[in-house]
């Protein structure tokens, strides 16, 4: 799969985050010729920077809002391929900053859709949201992607609206041109170089690496949890086949098998395990806004139109995660792990 992007002119917004820094590690390893649109992150906590990535691609630090110079980026990049994944992604940050969530989350997937449409080198898009875009009733089977889209929460309903937007422009512009147009809702994802707030991993190992107890706000919330590895290889196989036949966009969970959407009360277990040194965790409610309790996704429609299947069960993951935080040379670590996912992947 990955030979199919050497050469290729891929662009990428929100490249300076967690998610997408591991995906331009995979393409620029894929040979490439990336351009990233993305705010500046911490250089203290930026696993971008710590990568040396701003050196092997052309990285552009600007507003997503900015439709100016978003617009000037992408006509100066004359993409192939786009990947959306620039968003305000925080839940309880969204409930501060409402309207900075919403302006980032939908007037930034607009503007890069209508540098979409005013484009004539782009042939497959991919905007990715989150699987909490559903109406969630806290029932116990998982949502496909035809159920009602609601997200509770500004951060969840920004990016329900994201999607929305996303189907207006298929309906109304891009149905018969050459523009092959997918979302992609997933899970909560974990992996090494997260350091983000108020995410159970980086708040898991801020507190081992200063010898305190984990402090879980809510053990009995059910996540379906992932390897970061799983949704952007999902994301990039999606895009590729998208790219060589329109037939293939459409809208498509990624998320884990049934038993490995646990409680973060497990995954606080199963990091306490990998880690060691003797690592516990308490619960301690804090009174927080509100966040869904139970939320898991039927990932049946995916698997049933390209064959795919998670590779990492949630314990490999959190073992590959510990392994990366207590490694002494994170690019070394991050390239062995996804030359060894890609194998497991393509040997399932």
């Amino acid at each position: 799969m990955l030979d199919f992007y050497k050469g290729k002119k891929v662009f990428v917004t929100g490249h300076t985050g967690f998610k997408g820094s591991w995906l331009c590690q995979i393409l620029v390893e894929a040979g490439a010729e990336v351009t990233g649109y993305a705010l500046c992150p911490s250089k203290k906590d930026s696993l971008f920077y710590q990568l040396g990535l701003d050196k092997k691609m052309t990285s552009i630090i600007s507003d997503i809002r900015d439709f100016d110079k978003l617009k000037e980026t992408f006509d100066k990049a004359k993409p192939e391929i786009v990947i959306h994944l620039a968003a305000q992604p925080l839940v309880r940050l969204s409930y501060d900053e409402p309207r900075y969530t919403y302006e980032t989350n939908v007037m930034g997937t607009i503007n890069l859709l209508e540098c979409i449409r005013l484009s004539n080198s782009v042939k497959s898009f991919l905007n990715v949201t989150t699987d909490k875009v559903y109406k969630n009733n806290e029932w116990e089977w998982g949502y496909r992607e035809n159920d009602v889209l609601d997200g509770f929460d500004p951060y969840s309903n920004s990016k329900s609206c994201s999607e929305l937007v996303t189907h207006c422009y298929i309906n109304s512009f891009f149905e018969k041109k050459e523009i092959s147009i997918s979302t992609a809702r997933a899970g909560n994802v974990i992996g090494g170089g997260d350091y983000a707030k108020d995410r159970i991993i980086p708040d898991c190992v801020r507190a081992s690496l200063n010898k305190e107890d984990i402090i879980i706000r809510n053990p009995y919330s059910i996540r379906p949890f992932q390897h970061v590895l799983e949704p952007l290889f999902a994301y990039l196989m999606i895009v590729e086949k998208q790219y060589e036949n329109k037939d293939y966009a459409g809208f498509y969970n990624v998320g884990p098998n049934d038993e490995d959407c646990v409680t973060t009360g497990v995954i606080a277990d199963l990091f306490c395990e990998k880690w060691g040194d003797g690592q516990k965790w308490i619960s301690k409610y804090d009174g927080g806004p509100h966040e869904a309790n139970f939320l898991k996704l039927d990932c049946s429609h995916i698997r049933k139109v390209f064959g795919w299947k998670p590779t990492w069960n949630i314990e490999k993951a959190i073992e590959k995660t510990v392994e990366f935080y207590k490694s002494e040379d994170i690019k070394k670590c991050m390239i062995k792990q996804i030359k060894e996912f890609n194998k497991e992947r393509e040997n399932k």
